[in-house]
């Protein structure tokens, strides 16, 4: 479903739960995917929640992602605020157009979708109750750093030649800092996605679902 009544507009797809107490899950891919690309995930890791997937607008090389960056790890921070703000306003039209529990919302996003997702919780604090953050990075550090009531799993690659143990560290540490409550795994893998990484976040759904 794609519809074009939410302003601001991205393309998506919606699912609604099956399972009321499964929530929501708002699924950002990474550089190069689409709507369609973490919706096997979400439905492995959160059986019965809601499927909200938009695609990114920002193109790099034909590739969608949810923000500019000026080279690898070096992000545009003037972009990276603005698409953020756009992003949360997304999510409050959805939540609106859609009828789901704004309350019972979990981001999963996966590296440029985990970044963007980060950046919402740090500029847009209060959208997003909870997040599971696949190969993440620092995204930026506001000042002053916002006051956060956020649930957050940080489930990264030991030996992943994008993101070091020691950003992932930073990241943590960051929202840490800002009032969430951060459970961290390190995955021994690099930037792929791996099946502990999955069974990481279906336990942690699972657990803050209770």
């Amino acid at each position: 479903m794609t519809p074009s009544t939410i302003s601001p507009s991205f393309a998506h797809v919606y699912e609604p739960a099956t399972d009321a107490a499964a929530g929501t899950l708002l699924l950002l891919h990474g550089t190069g995917g689409n709507e369609h690309d973490l919706l096997p995930l979400g439905k492995a890791i959160a059986p019965g929640a809601g499927l909200l997937s938009p695609r990114g607008k920002v193109l790099e090389h034909g590739m969608p992602r949810f923000f500019r960056r000026l080279a690898e790890g070096i992000f545009d921070e003037e972009d990276l605020r603005r698409r953020a703000v756009e992003l949360a306003d997304f999510v409050r039209a959805a939540v609106e157009h859609y009828g789901f529990d704004a309350k019972r919302l979990t981001a999963v996003g996966y590296s440029n979708g985990a970044n963007i997702a980060s950046a919402m919780m740090l500029l847009q604090p209060g959208v997003l109750p909870g997040a599971v953050l696949f190969r993440a990075m620092v995204p930026l550090v506001p000042d002053p750093l916002p006051s956060l009531d956020a649930r957050v799993l940080i489930s990264n690659g030991r030996v992943d030649p994008i993101v070091s143990p020691q950003e992932t560290e930073r990241l943590a540490a960051l929202l840490r800092r800002a009032g969430a409550a951060v459970d961290l795994k390190l995955q021994s893998a690099g930037h792929q996605l791996t099946n502990a990484d999955l069974t990481a976040a279906r336990d942690w759904l699972a657990s803050t679902s209770r």
